[in-house]
């Protein structure tokens, strides 16, 4: 049974390396170290931004980054934006997508959100139909430009 808890800075290489485990991540995850433990010291920092692990028998299995963003838009709607999400490739097929997005759903809810979003690469077929299973909508173009 997985249970889903916040991560510690002990635990960052192990959510790297399941960032790394993936046809899009093994190009691009490549800063060394100190730059993802001085990363999740500033999302530490910021209060709002939690990376969240799913822990197995002692094993980090999964992850996801969780962050709160309050604004006026939708009638001042506070959203949950949900990034890096990841199970271990040897324990796909479990239903550990299904219990991670449910623990980001509460969590959301319990940090008054009212809206849950993300962005998927468009290469990513397996997600998409994995994030329409779950109720999520494909109602926006998303846009990036790298700096």
């Amino acid at each position: 049974m997985v249970q889903f808890r916040l991560a510690r800075r002990e635990d960052v290489p192990e959510v790297v390396a399941l960032l790394a485990d993936d046809m899009l991540g093994r190009g691009r995850e490549i800063a060394g170290p100190a730059s993802y433990l001085a990363a999740f010291d500033a999302m530490q920092d910021e209060g709002s931004n939690h990376l969240i692990v799913g822990e197995d028998d002692g094993r980090i299995v999964a992850c996801y980054q969780l962050t709160f963003i309050s604004g006026l838009s939708l009638s001042a709607a506070r959203r949950a934006q949900i990034e890096a999400v990841r199970v271990a490739a040897s324990c796909r097929g479990r239903k550990i997508g299904e219990a991670m997005i449910e623990d980001a759903e509460q969590r959301a809810q319990a940090a008054g959100c009212t809206l849950l979003q993300f962005t998927t690469n468009k290469s990513r077929n397996d997600a998409h139909r994995f994030y329409d299973r779950m109720g999520f909508t494909a109602s926006h173009i998303g846009y990036k430009k790298s700096l």
